[in-house]
């Protein structure tokens, strides 16, 4: 009886730590690996996979197994995703519907790259957390393509669809057995060595820039921009190296290694850049905010999926852009409409402003910061599935569309083991000038759940009285109100009491400093690590 009730705690406690992802416990060493299936959406996939396991002498050794085993039929999943997508008969599809699996074509490309990189990412289970988060992000987005159309029907007989709900099952228990094998190896082990999401120690707060950090990096995002000796120069009359930002680009793909400094001269810029996950650590710095330019009209009502519409879309991991405005001119009556889209892990944005109306800053996927930022919108238009970190930036209110109302986030999260999330610290949201003298008649909401698990928090920021007393709103009916995390913690102004906010199961009043800090950028980006490298200023923690 007694060995009974030891067994049942065991298995309660192991179940605690993994749905809870802030809690902290020394599990026994003893602790049954098929437990993890138990804390997978698919447990009976995943015992299936624990059968075909060799027997282990440790149980580090098995777990690993296990999530080696796990990565490797995900990996042949999304192989066997992408030739099937590539090759599907799209004839009996309209245009807009082959917009939506060109889409999906890429998306299934990327996917196979991500979760490759977990499998070979071994020694460190944050890294592959975050990539198997984006492979996942990828399979919604391309769903997404279709629903921005009102192709859900259509897609639901593709074979596309059912490709897509296998996929999806396989990337779901990988999440969980990665992040379950975190916490159960290094419960085990007798040393365990305080790190990083890249491996190195970390810095205590408020530490000096650690000794790998480049001098000339750091230098980067702190000079005048006159005084940055550039790579190529952009200057659309013709004083630079190029016209246009697409021809520099071109040039890019003809060097490799080190970061490239593109600077792009003062002026309005009217394209459509999109910069491939093959162009790493570039870096672009404009003459300023307002005074360097990209700009596009790219929207869903005109043909483009909400995640083609980007004036400036980036993939390439290690992207700094600083003083440049990315715009979308295509106003609230075309709906979602990007300014940016970024899916460049470890990306940063410095001084940079967003302008759109819906949709207007993509944070799709990965690690991401801004710092110092402006972004206008209406609705959802800071929205996506990255773990992303908006500090010190300016959140302006637009007038939206006759009878419509205003939500400043709609984050993704689309299963509960990612770990993204979007938070925004020690920011102020205000109203632009073309909405204050309307934002009486007209509500503003901080966010609503775009998907099941959306995870937002708003952290020291100071919320005008343009936000509702009751401070977020449904997506649909009941949906996601008890599985989304929404939080606020010590926020000021006219907007951000919380007595008359919303009585939702995942909504909190975050009272406790050490809660908090769970979302700051030393925390939940792993900040200290790579942002030094940058030179941009930040705060990592509260």
């Amino acid at each position: 009886m007694i060995l009974m009730k030891m067994f049942s705690f065991i298995v309660l406690l192991l179940a605690t730590i993994i749905s809870n992802p802030f809690a902290s416990f020394d599990l026994v060493h003893g602790a049954s690996i098929s437990t993890i299936c138990n804390e997978t959406l698919y447990p009976d996939l995943c015992d299936s996979l624990i059968a075909t396991q060799p027997q282990a002498t440790t149980l580090d050794q098995t777990t690993l197994n296990v999530r080696g085993t796990s990565l490797d039929v995900t990996l042949a999943q999304a192989l066997r995703a992408h030739s099937l997508v590539s090759k599907m008969d799209v004839t009996s599809l309209n245009v807009q519907g082959k917009a939506a699996w060109d889409d999906c074509v890429q998306l299934y490309e990327d996917t196979i790259e991500l979760v490759n990189r977990s499998l070979k990412s071994s020694n460190n289970n944050n890294d592959a957390q975050t990539w198997l988060s984006a492979a996942f992000a990828n399979q919604q987005t391309c769903l997404n393509g279709f629903h921005d159309f009102n192709l859900d029907s259509v897609v639901q007989t593709l074979p596309l669809f059912s490709t897509h709900q296998d996929i999806s099952k396989y990337l779901s228990n990988s999440l969980a057995i990665n992040k379950a094998t975190k916490i159960l190896v290094s419960s085990s082990s007798s040393s365990v060595e305080l790190t990083n999401s890249r491996g190195r120690k970390l810095l205590s707060h408020g530490g000096a820039f650690p000794e790998w950090v480049s001098p000339t990096d750091r230098k980067l995002l702190r000079s005048a921009s006159g005084a940055v000796k550039a790579d190529i120069v952009v200057a659309h009359d013709g004083s630079g190296n190029f016209r246009t930002i697409r021809e520099a680009l071109v040039a890019v793909k003809k060097r490799a290694g080190k970061r490239i400094v593109i600077y792009v001269k003062r002026g309005v810029y009217k394209e459509n850049v999109e910069i491939n996950k093959s162009m790493k650590n570039l870096m672009f710095i404009g003459d300023g905010i307002d005074a360097t330019i990209v700009t596009g009209n790219k929207n869903v009502q005109d043909g483009s999926t909400t995640f083609r519409s980007a004036t400036f879309a980036v993939s390439g991991d290690g992207f700094i852009a600083r003083d440049m405005t990315f715009e979308n001119t295509a106003g609230p009556h075309k709906h979602q409409a990007v300014a940016l889209r970024s899916s460049a892990d470890f990306s940063v944005f410095y001084s940079c402003s967003f302008k759109g109306y819906q949709d207007t800053l993509y944070v799709h996927s990965q690690r991401q910061f801004y710092r110092d930022c402006d972004i206008y919108g209406t609705i959802d238009f800071i929205f996506g599935d990255a773990s992303a970190i908006l500090q010190n930036c300016n959140i302006y209110l637009r007038k939206p569309m006759s009878n419509q109302k205003n939500t400043v986030t709609a984050q993704g999260r689309s299963d509960p083991n990612e770990n993204t999330g979007i938070i925004i610290h020690n920011s102020h949201v205000t109203t632009a000038s073309d909405f204050r003298e309307h934002q009486g008649s007209i509500k503003s909401y901080l966010g609503r759940p775009w998907k099941q698990y959306s995870r937002t928090v708003f952290m020291k920021c100071v919320l005008d009285g343009v936000i509702d007393r009751q401070g977020w709103v449904p997506w649909s009916g009941h949906f996601a109100l008890k599985t989304l995390y929404y939080g606020e913690y010590i926020n000021s102004g006219a907007g951000a009491a919380t007595r008359g906010r919303v009585k939702w199961g995942g909504y909190h009043v975050i009272t406790s400093p050490i809660v908090a800090s769970k979302f700051s950028v030393g925390n939940f980006l792993a900040g200290d690590s790579w942002i030094p490298t940058t030179g941009v200023p930040f705060t990592s923690g509260l």
